[in-house]
């Protein structure tokens, strides 16, 4: 509705209705229309990106997200940390250093800014196995994002889910967290490999 009435008001704002077009990749959410807007929107710079995917050409950013993803090849998954967390993640950076890496619109493969709430929707990294697939988030989002999640979880076939993904608890580095995944069994341990 916000976008809606952003458009209505400035027409040639940054809210402006795309035509998907012909479906290309329904898995990884790829289309014409979307591409053909973001080639020119993008002065030539990006000429395809797929919206439900972290590993293969995944959507452009701003530095202004509330969350930052990130693959974890040791642990066949991905990380997900908010704005608020202020200490070192599994991935090697901190949050400002992450929104920086991103930020700018560059498609940056194995990266992708998001939304609190996008990580318990059904489309978040789809096409790369979804909400199944994190690993690793830090303890204050995992609070804030239970009832929520659990339900996605529950969704899944995986109640439990959320139990099985580390924190800062449990270590800060790939290294320190693949341990207790194994432990816990996350599905992710005995996914496809992510990369």
């Amino acid at each position: 509705m916000d976008c809606k009435a952003s458009h209505e008001i400035n027409p040639t704002g940054p809210n402006q209705p795309i035509e998907k077009g012909e479906t290309l990749d329904d898995k990884l959410g790829n289309w014409k229309g979307v591409n053909d807007f973001v080639y020119k929107a993008s002065r030539q710079a990006v000429s395809s990106y797929n919206f439900y995917s972290i590993v293969y050409d995944p959507m452009t950013t701003c530095g202004c997200c509330e969350c930052v993803a990130a693959i974890l090849p040791s642990c066949n998954g991905i990380m997900t940390v908010n704005r608020e967390y202020n200490e070192m993640t599994p991935c090697g950076m901190k949050f400002t250093t992450l929104a920086g890496t991103i930020g700018g619109g560059a498609v940056t493969p194995g990266f992708v800014g998001h939304s609190k709430y996008n990580i318990c929707q059904r489309k978040f990294v789809a096409g790369d196995g979804g909400l199944l697939r994190v690993v690793w988030m830090p303890k204050m989002l995992k609070e804030e994002l239970k009832e929520r999640f659990e339900k996605r979880a529950e969704e899944l076939g995986v109640p439990d889910l959320l139990d099985r993904i580390a924190d800062e608890t449990v270590g800060t580095t790939e290294e320190e967290i693949l341990p207790f995944l194994t432990e816990k069994k996350h599905p992710a341990l005995e996914m496809d490999p992510i990369m």
